[in-house]
């Protein structure tokens, strides 16, 4: 069995069962997205709206086909019929978009809410208040087509892991404020998009049901 084959089989076996592998597959190969794909692995990560068009393309279509990276909105247009989940939803004029592209393609989408929890400048998302603000607005509650699933939240990169902890810890508090509050009779308000491959473990310990992992499966970028 191939390495790639090897390190998906490694988590699979190492997650718990009510936590998703979101195999991260930007920038590699189909190749060798296809050899993840032959060991059982359906769900892939992209963060490229050009690259993800191609590689939705030529693969297998019951891959389920995840966007993680920060959404233009001019780019939804081209990801709507066939995205599976967009989990980087950081403002309302972006939901507006992904709705209104949804209703084109006669479908709904799910997206998750990205919450700012890292201490550092380069990372997108909303704040807590900006959340409800969102959840809380008439523009939002006239959304036909979109359906928010959950938040999701990427820690600071550094070796500290009291402080990845805090900070997963926070996002996992600020998701049930927000099922509590705003969606307590909707059973799709599930997910909790947190942990990659340096900090899943901490993640999955906070409470994460969805975990990022690229480059320990593909090895480095190319």
């Amino acid at each position: 069995m191939n390495s790639i084959a090897n390190n998906i089989k490694k988590y699979i076996e190492n997650i718990p069962s009510s936590v998703k592998l979101v195999a991260v597959s930007k920038t590699q190969s189909t190749d060798k997205i296809l050899q993840a794909y032959e060991v059982g692995q359906k769900v892939f990560g992209e963060n490229k709206v050009q690259e993800l068009i191609q590689k939705h393309e030529e693969l297998p279509k019951d891959i389920q086909w995840h966007y993680i990276g920060h959404l233009q909105t001019n780019k939804v247009k081209y990801i709507a019929p066939f995205i599976s989940l967009i989990h980087s939803v950081d403002s309302l004029k972006l939901l507006k978009e992904i709705n209104n592209e949804a209703i084109k393609s006669n479908r709904t989408i799910d997206c998750l809410l990205q919450l700012y929890i890292a201490n550092e400048e380069t990372k997108f998302g909303l704040s807590e208040q900006e959340i409800e603000d969102i959840l809380k607005s008439e523009p939002f509650k006239n959304l036909t087509n979109i359906r928010i699933i959950g938040l999701m939240g990427m820690a600071t990169f550094t070796e500290n892991g009291n402080q990845i902890k805090n900070e997963f810890s926070y996002l996992a508090k600020v998701f049930e404020k927000i099922k509590t509050t705003y969606f307590n009779d909707k059973n799709y308000f599930t997910e909790l998009s947190m942990g990659m491959s340096g900090d899943y473990q901490i993640a999955i310990e906070c409470g994460s049901t969805m975990i990022r992992i690229g480059t320990d499966i593909f090895g480095n970028r190319n």
